[in-house]
């Protein structure tokens, strides 16, 4: 190993990862230059702790369960005939769904569809049990099909096409494999399309069932959903009682297509142990196939073994509940006025829309960069549908601040020995899009994008193409950087597809020396490393490790390993990808190919080491959750930011005892360099 500067240092092989952070003497503040950046937030005073009071609810149906016209066998008998798709019904009622027009944000933070007035009436002149007007319905929560509460042992079905299309696949938004017909497939799918077929939900105990969510198959190539619907409920799995319409059987509008939810709201709150979806009709060039959620409160029963094995509770003193891009702002100011001494808030920019890019800062000394303290960061919310990491985040600046004033050890060993960036919504205006759908009728990309329609994810430089056309090019005159590649011109024009926050996230990056960063993803439960592009031409997924594959491959596991589940090898698989063989940890070019990554554009373009945390299979999670998750990764989010210390440190100086600015660090066997940062006198980590 040498160092090409003017002195030489020595540095372990084996610890080439945190060889990054190069910090620098008297970087006080050494922020973007915008006066916005560095200056304090002027916050208005009022409370971000409101919550509207509960209002009463009807009293909930339990079923009779009648043994005559209401009863149906487990397995019903073949019919005689085969009825038309489009089975007669009696009028339907209304169905909820995500309109062009939303209600303003706030409103309703779970979720959307809470019967309108308007709604009641139509119901209530469908002949279906009278609601009255004024009542507001609870909003119980889901059961928990997408999260993977309710387990595969507890979905049933009449029958299915295929074990890849079974019960168990009938979950709001799963998504199916690249190779559709294999065992992970879009949803349930009736193996005949009649009206004998039914999917149904084992609650485990008694619970008041209050409403049903649907989509139709999740598929490139076939249309497949349910246009219409009854509703059972039972106490044994044996005698049924379907949910009435006045005198008759009432019909429930489905679906118009496969990915949109669509809510209905049962006309009484029901109470039994299962309940069970049975299509009366289906998209006329398709077949019965469905993906739901179920709504309901389960009764108190401490004597339910189920109920006592899943339970999670949290002594945290946190705020639970999903914010807006108002309520995020006063969350940050209520953290700022506790810890004032160690906490900082500034913005690196503005969305597309105007929206600032609020950042936390917490350090011992807020604002002012110190000799031989590296520099970390959390981002989350590039994808603004992907919710659950931006209140991960915001919990976690709650809980340093807390935990610090209580002098836990741990946490305040880790503010005061290192600075600390936390950017909880990158993309603010996708959050605000899909905060208006709420957490189960956003769908699965409803706010992914920004604005102007760009995925942040994959709109950084691609500096790998570069690279690698380089080291590949015959008779090359000198060696190729492999480190702090420049950014194309073409991608600093103004007339490039580039996102306003990409660049300030670009920007930031550059102006901070970052030695490790995490970006907190959802939809899965897994963390990637790079490289997240594959070499090879033509590949979609290729294992393409970077020089210093051992310290990522550490660093991922270094969360996964202490997240309660992603190691869990009993657990079942978000979708479709089984990552049990690496432990809960993934190369992202193996699992699927991204160019211009955040990952891969931080290795190559600055010192930091950033992975990609996925962080539940719900990307948003019903805020009833989000004790339960913050369990989930509490202790990973700590850990993975205390792995910025491990390494060796140091500082580069010439013979007179002054720093080297920019002085390139190479570790023997690693074909990665590493730079000391621009200020003098710099600090390495290693």
């Amino acid at each position: 190993m040498a160092r090409r500067g003017a002195a030489a240092l020595a540095l372990a092989p084996a610890l080439a990862l945190l060889a990054v952070a190069l910090a620098g003497v008297g970087a006080r503040g050494a922020v973007l230059e915008d006066p916005d950046y560095s200056v304090q937030e002027i916050w208005s005073r009022e409370p971000y702790h409101a919550r509207p009071n509960p209002e009463p609810e009807p009293e909930p149906f339990s079923p009779p369960l009648p043994a005559g016209d209401g009863e149906e066998e487990r397995q019903p008998r073949p019919s005689q005939h085969r009825p038309p798709k489009k089975a007669s019904k009696p009028k339907k009622v209304p169905k909820k769904k995500l309109a062009p027009e939303t209600s303003p944000p706030g409103k309703n933070s779970n979720r959307k569809g809470v019967r309108s007035k308007s709604s009641e009436k139509a119901a209530s002149d469908d002949h279906s049990i009278p609601v009255a007007r004024d009542d507001v319905r609870e909003g119980c929560p889901p059961l928990g099909l997408e999260t993977l509460k309710i387990t595969d042992f507890q979905l049933h079905a009449s029958t299915s096409k295929r074990y890849g299309l079974g019960a168990h696949r009938g979950r709001l938004n799963i998504q199916a494999g690249i190779n559709e017909n294999d065992f992970y497939d879009g949803a349930w799918c009736a193996g005949r399309n009649d009206l004998h077929q039914w999917i149904e939900v084992d609650a485990r105990r008694l619970t008041k069932f209050t409403g049903v969510i649907t989509q139709g198959r999740n598929s490139l190539w076939l249309s497949d959903w349910v246009t219409s619907y009854k509703v059972m409920v039972s106490n044994d799995s044996h005698t049924w009682a379907t949910v009435k319409n006045g005198s008759g059987d009432m019909i429930f509008e489905g679906n118009s297509e496969k990915e949109i939810p669509v809510l209905n709201e049962l006309p009484v709150p029901v109470v039994a142990r299962y309940i069970r979806i049975n299509p009366q009709s289906w998209f006329e060039n398709g077949s019965i196939c469905m993906r739901m959620e179920i709504l309901g409160c389960p009764l108190p029963d401490p004597n339910n073994y189920y109920h006592r094995r899943n339970e999670m509770t949290t002594t945290d003193d946190l705020d639970f509940k999903h914010h807006n891009y108002k309520e995020m702002r006063q969350l940050m100011k209520v953290v700022n006025e506790m810890c004032p001494n160690i906490t900082r808030i500034y913005n690196i920019g503005k969305s597309h829309q105007g929206l600032k890019l609020y950042a936390v800062e917490i350090s011992d000394h807020p604002g002012e960069h110190e000799v031989g303290e590296p520099e970390f960061h959390y981002i989350a919310g590039a994808h603004g549908n992907e919710v659950l990491g931006r209140e991960l985040l915001l919990l976690l600046v709650h809980f340093l601040c807390q935990e610090y004033l209580a002098r836990n050890p741990r946490i305040v060993f880790l503010v005061e020995e290192t600075r600390i960036h936390i950017l909880p919504s990158l993309n603010p205006d996708g959050y605000e899009k899909a905060y208006e759908g709420g957490s189960e009728l956003g769908g699965w990309s409803l706010g992914r994008w920004t604005h102007d329609g760009i995925d942040i994810n994959n709109n950084f430089p691609d500096l790998n193409t570069l690279l690698w056309e380089a080291e590949d090019r015959p008779n090359s005159p000198r060696k190729v950087p492999n480190h702090y590649i420049a950014i194309p011109e073409w991608f600093l024009s103004e007339n490039a597809t580039v996102a306003v926050e990409t660049r300030a996230v670009i920007a930031w990056m550059e102006k901070i020396p970052f030695v490790l960063g995490g970006n907190l993803q959802g939809g899965e439960l897994v963390v990637a490393y790079p490289y997240d592009m594959v070499r090879s031409l033509w590949k979609t997924q290729e294992h393409t490790p970077t020089p210093d594959d051992h310290v990522f491959r550490w660093l991922a596991y270094s969360y996964a390993s202490t997240h309660r589940l992603m190691t869990d090898a009993r657990r079942r698989v978000c979708h479709t990808e089984d990552f049990q063989k690496e432990d809960g940890t993934v190369n992202g070019a193996s699992w699927h190919t991204v160019a211009g990554s955040l990952n891969d554009f931080s290795y190559l373009h600055t010192n930091c080491f950033e992975l990609s945390i996925y962080v539940g299979c719900d990307k948003y999670p019903h805020e009833s959750q989000l004790p339960e998750e913050w369990e989930n990764n509490r202790e990973s989010l700590i850990v993975f930011m205390e792995q910025v210390h491990r390494g060796i440190k140091g500082l580069v100086r010439d013979l007179h005892g002054k720093g080297i600015p920019n002085a390139v660090i190479s570790v023997e066997g690693v074909n990665h360099d590493i730079r000391t940062g621009p200020i003098q006198e710099q600090r390495v980590d290693s």
